[in-house]
């Protein structure tokens, strides 16, 4: 018998991943959100946990010696458009990567794979991984993205990074430039639609 945690924040597609993997055999299933509702405490450890990618970020889920404390295999679940959240999950340990929209038989098959110690790359998702290393902005460029999307001032993004604002003005104008938006409005949205922050 698998035993196979399920994380993901929306409680309805939680359930329904439960109930899928419940329907297959061989698997005892139980499910929490990322922040940890609804959880028991014997659901960890599990032996493969299923979680929707999204939510890997800002959670300690994310992080490869969570996965090695429990002894749990990761499988995500992501879409190809997302390569940022992608590289997450491979920073983080996950063994097996499953399209969102892939038939429910390709969830069954990669807990399956996992299970066994396998890596299990959904085909749909294969170049995407292999974009995901090649994010186009550097750590600092990222970083201050990622303030800017916050609602941060070029005064409280420099403050917080310990920058000039002159060096900020220019980080954010490298990265309006490489992932080719308009403005910083743009850029912000180009990053994160990309999961990269």
């Amino acid at each position: 018998m698998v035993r196979v945690l399920v994380v993901h924040d929306a409680l309805l597609l939680r359930s329904a991943l439960a109930q899928l993997l419940l329907s297959a055999d061989g698997f005892e299933v139980s499910s929490m959100s990322s922040q940890g509702e609804d959880a028991d405490e014997d659901d960890l450890p599990a032996d493969v946990c299923v979680v929707d990618g999204d939510c890997l970020e800002g959670t300690e889920l994310c992080r490869a010696p969570f996965w090695d404390r429990c002894g749990t295999r990761l499988v995500v679940l992501a879409a190809p458009e997302r390569p940022g959240v992608l590289r997450r999950a491979f920073d983080a340990g996950a063994l097996g990567f499953v399209a969102k929209d892939a038939p429910s038989h390709r969830l069954i098959d990669a807990v399956h794979t996992v299970a066994k110690g396998e890596r299990f790359l959904d085909e749909r998702l294969t170049v995407a991984l292999l974009e995901a290393s090649r994010t186009p902005l550097t750590a600092r460029e990222l970083n201050v993205v990622a303030q800017a999307a916050q609602g941060s001032s070029i005064a409280e993004i420099a403050g917080a990074l310990h920058l000039s604002r002159g060096t900020v003005r220019n980080y954010m104008a490298s990265a309006i430039r490489k992932v080719g938006a308009r403005n910083r409005v743009d850029a912000i949205r180009i990053v994160q639609s990309a999961g990269w922050v």
